[in-house]
């Protein structure tokens, strides 16, 4: 399942660099995950990053996007494999 951040956000730049999959960016008002993109940490870490180092407690798990744990390892996987492509182009 993706997380989202919520209004919330203190715009703390503490998310972004913690994210092992780059799902986080800034948007225009605050940080948003990409749900192609997040995977939790799951293959990465035992918790989320963000979740953990986020002062404010504002990136709950994204009721528009519900995945079971296998669909997670999935696209942590696809993510790992087109990472290893590009990194040997």
């Amino acid at each position: 399942m993706a997380l989202k951040i919520t209004d919330e956000c203190s715009n703390c730049d503490v998310c972004e660099p913690a994210c092992p999959n780059r799902a986080i960016s800034q948007g225009p008002l605050i940080y948003e995950i990409d749900p192609a993109l997040c995977t939790e940490c799951v293959g990465h870490f035992d918790e989320a990053q963000c979740r953990v180092l986020c002062p404010v407690d504002c990136i709950p798990l994204n009721p528009g996007h519900v995945e079971i744990r296998e669909q997670v390892l999935a696209r942590y996987r696809r993510l790992q494999a087109q990472t290893a492509e590009w990194a040997a182009a």
